[in-house]
């Protein structure tokens, strides 16, 4: 059995991580600690051991499922299923899909009869479908679990400093006084993604030559596009000690690897999962794509819904085992994926994901040449209730074409808004082509399915 690489922090990040961050745990009712400590040692266990105590973990989380879920009561009792019988992690397809669609239109009875504070999230909407959900601190707790260990991974631990590329109104809107202590403590800077002008690029790079931090964190696209500035600038950004940069949220594509590798002289990490699916995968320094295979089954299907063998790509399902009060069981992701069946030269159990195909989410360009992530325009339409789908195509700097799928025929005033709030961000003189349709276009290509914010170079 290999070992992971030593974390060789400093007595700050020690105490941060072996006494701070435990405190900040526990007082906000998370056993991420505990959990963590499992997660270490679980992962080294043996493909069949893993996938015994998978089938324990389904057969228990599924029965509490039964007893306090009105939605999954009616499912179980339609199709006859009882967690009691399940005997192979294959009897999960007995049971129906989960998707955004069943979630909107059965929000509250999936909700736990007995779930207490849950948080209310939002996907970004990045497949042109926001959905509203709500998470407990359960998940939240093997969420954080499974992160701080693929962090561990690479060197690198809570409290050592780290810059954050990230453009959600979560992490932006929440940074009031106390948030801003933590992540002072934390030694965590965020920077906004939204805006990627030339003057803000140079704040970003002179605000990471400052802090020196030993891990970035963010969307590919983002970190590619400072790295590709920094170049540009020919601001040197390799002498600064960062040990690995983490990206998520999108794919990562090979020539972004190389570009942020080569600007700041580290290995990329990349890492798949979201809001709604969880924590789903993250790679470790040999490579391989680790399912966090402890709190999360993945089932890889085709088009008519049939399983799939490792190999053959085909769209992501995710049953994720912490969702007790939310539950989310085989739920379509809408990403295209192909698991492996081979072992990581890393020695650790957990099964891989060869290639993660799917969804993504490029820059726009404002016509007075400001680069911004297209999350930017995402979140002007996910949370418009008249909407229920939609895909955003840039054909040129004047012109953005907005595809939306309504509820009901789409009203002028609604559309006036849309285009305003368009205009806000990309100027005045852009034309904001708005196209209702019963549909999302699939792109010309076929290979995404799903929105694809176009880039438009300068």
């Amino acid at each position: 059995m290999k070992t992971a690489p030593a974390v060789t922090s400093g007595l700050y990040t020690t105490w941060v991580s072996g006494c701070f961050f435990p405190l900040h745990e526990k007082l906000k009712k998370h056993t991420s600690v505990a959990l963590h400590r499992q997660l270490e040692e679980s992962q080294w266990w043996s493909i069949d051991r893993l996938q015994a105590a998978q089938l324990k973990k389904l057969r228990e989380f599924l029965t509490q499922v039964q007893f306090h879920v009105p939605y999954y009561q009616q499912v179980f009792a339609e199709s006859g299923f009882n967690p009691a019988e399940l005997n192979s992690l294959a009897d999960l397809t007995r049971l129906p899909f989960l998707t955004k669609a069943i979630i909107k239109k059965n929000t509250e009875s999936i909700k736990s009869g007995i779930a207490r504070n849950l948080a209310r999230y939002n996907t970004g909407g990045s497949s042109g479908e926001p959905l509203v959900f709500f998470i407990g601190k359960t998940r939240t707790s093997h969420d954080i679990a499974a992160k701080w260990r693929a962090t561990r991974w690479w060197g690198v631990d809570i409290g050592d400093p780290e810059i954050v590329i990230w453009g959600s109104p979560i992490e932006l809107g929440a940074q009031d006084r106390m948030r801003n202590l933590r992540d002072r403590i934390l030694r965590t800077k965020l920077l906004p993604a939204f805006e990627m002008s030339d003057h803000k690029v140079d704040e970003f790079l002179s605000e990471i030559r400052r802090m020196r931090p030993r891990m970035l964190f963010g969307y590919p696209s983002a970190l590619s596009h400072i790295a590709r500035h920094a170049g540009m600038r020919g601001v040197r950004m390799d002498d600064l000690g960062i040990q690995v940069a983490f990206v998520t949220s999108e794919r990562l594509y090979d020539d972004q690897r190389q570009q942020i590798s080569d600007t700041f002289g580290c290995p990329v990490a990349n890492g798949y999962g979201g809001r709604d699916a969880g924590f789903i995968a993250h790679e470790c320094p040999d490579g391989g794509m680790h399912i966090s295979a402890e709190d999360i089954v993945v089932e890889i299907i085709d088009a008519q819904g049939n399983p799939l063998p490792p190999g053959k790509s085909g769209e992501v399902v995710v049953t994720h085992m912490a969702t007790h009060d939310f539950p989310f069981v085989r739920y379509r992701t809408g990403d295209m994926a192909i698991l492996d069946d081979k072992s990581c030269a890393c020695g650790r159990g957990l099964p891989l994901i060869r290639e993660v195909q799917g969804r993504s989410t490029d820059f726009i360009v404002a016509q007075d040449g400001t680069v911004m992530h297209g999350l930017a325009l995402i979140y002007i339409l996910r949370d418009l209730p008249q909407i229920e789908g939609f895909k955003i195509v840039q054909e040129s700097l004047d012109c953005m074409h907005v595809y939306l799928v309504c509820r009901t025929d789409l009203d002028k005033q609604l559309q006036q808004h849309i285009e305003r709030s368009f205009k806000t961000r990309l100027g005045q003189a852009v034309n904001v082509l708005i196209e209702q349709v019963t549909h999302i276009p699939a792109e010309k290509s076929g290979k995404f399915r799903y929105v694809v914010s176009k880039v438009v170079s300068r």
